[in-house]
This record gives C-alpha cells, structure tokens and sequence, in this order.
C-alpha cells in the first residue's frame, strides 16, 4: 500500500511507549505496566477506556517490544472457531500473544473457549473494551488477567497530538500548516485520537496552501459531526449506548439527540427500532403494558416506510418511552428464575399439576388433587405450583408505579400469606 493511502492515525501509530499520547499512569517511567513490559514478564489483561486512547497500540507495542508471536482477532467479526485456531497455533509456540479487540462482544460462554488456554500458559490473553469489564467479561476469565484502565485523552494531549502529526509526518510536514483553532476538531472527534487525525487529515486535504485550521473552517468541511459516524464500529456502541440510557433516565430531550446522530448518520432503522421494543419490556415493563404495544408497532410501520419518514414515527414511539413511568421487575422477575433453575437444577413437577393424558398417569396421582381455578371464587384456588425445595419463592417484585402497584394489591389478596406480597 503506498504511503497516501495509509491513514494519517495508522502512519503515526506509536511503536514504543514514549511516543504513546496520555496514559502515562500506566506507561509512564516506574508505572506498573511498563514495568511488566521492561522485565518481559506481562499477565493476561483487559485494557478497559473509550475509544481511540491507545489500546490497540499498547497491545502491538507489547507485542513489538517482546518480539512475541501475536495475533489478533476482532470479536465483531470473529467466533469461537478462529478463537481454538490460534489456540491449537499457540501450542507449537512459545510466549503467543491472542489480542481481542471489543473482548466485550463475546458472550460469556464463548468466553470460556480461551479461559483454559489462558489457566494453562498457552496464550497470554491482551483483551480491549469499552466497556465495564466487570459486567461484561466472566468472572472466571477476570479473575485471571488484570484490568488497566485507560483514561480519556484531555485536551491539552490532543493538542500536542495534532502538532506533533503537522510537525513529523512526511506528508503533512511538506505542507504550510497553521493550527490557530483546534475546539472544533476536539468536538467532533469526541477526544478519540484516531478520529481527530483522520479528521485533521480530511481538512488539510480539503484546504489550499497556505493552510489556516480555523474551527469555522473545520465545521464546513465536516459539516456535521455525525459525518463521522462508524455503523460497524465502536461509536456505533456508544451512540445506542448513549440513546438507551437516555430513555432510560426519562430524558426525552437526550434521547431525541442521540436518536438524531444515529438517523443523520444513516443507521439502520430495524437496529433502532429493535432496541426500542427490547427496551419496552426491559426498562418500562408492567409500568405501562402499551409501551410494548407502541413499540411493536413502531418496528413494524418503520421496516414497511424506512427512512426519512419513519423518524417521526421514532421521534414518536422514543418521546412516549422516555417520557413514560420505569421498571425492571420484569427482567429481575426472570433473573431471579433463572438463577433458582440454575442452583436447584431440574426439580420435578408437583404431581397435583402434571399432566395426564393416559390412565397410567392417572393411577399414578398425575394431577390428583388439583383444583381448577374457575371453579372458585374469584377464579382463584389457593394451591402450590412451586416445587416444595421453592415454595415460598417470590420471584416477582412489582415496581414502585401505580400500574405496578395495582398488581401487587391484586397479589396481595391472594398471595399475601404465602408471597408477603
């Protein structure tokens, strides 16, 4: 590839850890990691910040630095299956480095195809991610690499960053470069370095020689911020990110901007649409049943018109979300479940509600005794359908919301003596 067509970002990828912008907590002189890296002994880690504050780099600086068989895989665009084929690579190696871009993209359980290549020495793991490790990576995984965290650029680092690119790279260097404004490039790249110097780059080719970076120059030729929008990478993440913590938090004026950024960056409709309905059941729940409703048709109207029309359907169904009453009883409703189903395992049936269809069930007591509801007054009969090892289990705990509390005095005439409702 020839030196023009190499993004600015890639041509002035740092290659030791002097050059690296910021960070300096963890690759200053005495810190921990350059430590490790200095007496070649580093652990599994998960490099956890925002994006563009150098994780990639400092897992190829490691790599570079040890002189180590390393290799990389996205977790966007990799399984399981190119996982085991750097592993059964790493056993006729030695010192093999697997990084993991965006580790966070794997499901737990896909996790655990590299926990014991990492137990047993095979590999040194280096994972990247945006997000919480704690939440997002096994816990057993976790417990076997150590987490550095990467602090956001500041303003002062980028600043140096975009001189130092104007004053070393070959191609920038033989140009008459003046920075005299630098707010707007910091703004649009939202302290992500590589965006700020694929941004800087985008400019200095835009303008003519001798070359004034004013902020009101930058906003012209990039017109809008979302003409930065990656769909497929981790701004994409972000951004919904940012929109569902919206609605989330009853901000209907938040949610409406991030719901702006996504249409004007040309986001799929169906992805956006999708996380609405999910976030109905998730986040609002029994709180208001015709947020699911709302949502459900929205998904439909918006795959059957597309863009630009549906935003005003989106624009509706987001303003009625965010601006509804919340609660997650639901989702702690079915955790709560699945964590009895995973600690008891498979409990039988009570007899009294079994099935029986045959007469050998029947002789059986398959269903003896069980009494039918609309039989009873109120079509309610008080009766067990709990395993006994459960019996008193209240895995539903309605939110505070007068819907919700509806429920729980409806509940509580029923089930009060054994729920506590």
């Amino acid at each position: 590839m020839a030196k023009s067509q190499i993004p600015l970002a890639e041509r002035l990828r740092p290659s030791s850890l002097n050059e690296l912008a910021g960070q300096q907590h963890l690759t200053g002189k005495g810190s921990i990691l350059r430590t490790a890296i200095e007496h070649g002994k580093v652990p599994s880690m998960i490099l956890w910040g925002p994006p563009g504050v150098g994780k990639t780099t400092i897992a190829n600086i490691i790599a570079e630095t040890l002189e180590v068989p390393f290799y990389t895989l996205s977790a966007i665009s990799s399984g399981v299956k190119e996982v085991r084929e750097v592993i059964e690579a790493a056993k006729s190696q030695e010192n093999v480095i697997l990084f993991i871009d965006e580790i966070h993209r794997f499901n737990k359980a896909q996790q655990d195809a590299f926990l014991g290549a990492v137990e047993k020495g095979v590999i040194t793991l280096i994972g990247a991610t945006t997000e919480n490790p704690s939440f997002e990576v096994n816990s057993a995984l976790l417990s076997r690499c150590q987490v550095y965290v990467l602090k956001p650029l500041d303003e002062t680092e980028l600043v140096a960053l975009l001189q130092h690119a104007i004053d070393s790279d070959e191609e920038l260097k033989t140009k008459q470069i003046t920075l005299k404004e630098t707010s707007a490039m910091i703004n649009i790249s939202g302290g992500d370095a590589r965006k700020l110097l694929n941004l800087l780059e985008l400019v200095t080719e835009a303008l003519d020689e001798p070359i004034m970076i004013t902020d009101e120059n930058v906003m012209q030729i990039a017109q809008q911020r979302i003409a930065i929008y990656d769909k497929s990478g981790e701004q994409h993440y972000d951004i919904i990110s940012a929109f569902i913590k919206s609605i989330r938090g009853s901000d209907p004026n938040g949610a409406l901007y991030w719901l702006a950024r996504m249409i004007e960056g040309g986001e799929d409709v169906k992805f956006i649409a999708r996380r609405l309905l999910i976030l109905a059941s998730e986040d609002i729940g029994n709180a208001n049943p015709n947020a699911l409703l709302l949502a459900n048709a929205t998904f439909d109207a918006v795959n059957k018109i597309g863009f630009p029309e549906s935003r005003i359907i989106l624009s509706q169904c987001v303003t009625y979300l965010a601006s509804s009453a919340k609660s997650n009883a639901a989702v702690e409703a079915i955790a709560a479940a699945q964590a009895a189903v995973a600690q008891f395992g498979d409990l039988p049936v009570p007899l009294h509600i079994r099935n029986a269809p045959t007469k050998l069930m029947k002789n059986l007591n398959y269903g003896k005794n069980y009494a039918y509801s609309h039989n009873y007054e109120n079509n309610f009969a008080a009766q067990e359908y709990l395993p006994d090892e459960l019996s008193g289990r209240k895995f539903f705990k309605p939110g505070n919301n007068p819907r919700e509390q509806e429920l729980q005095k409806f509940l509580r005439s029923l089930w009060q003596d054994k729920y506590g409702y």
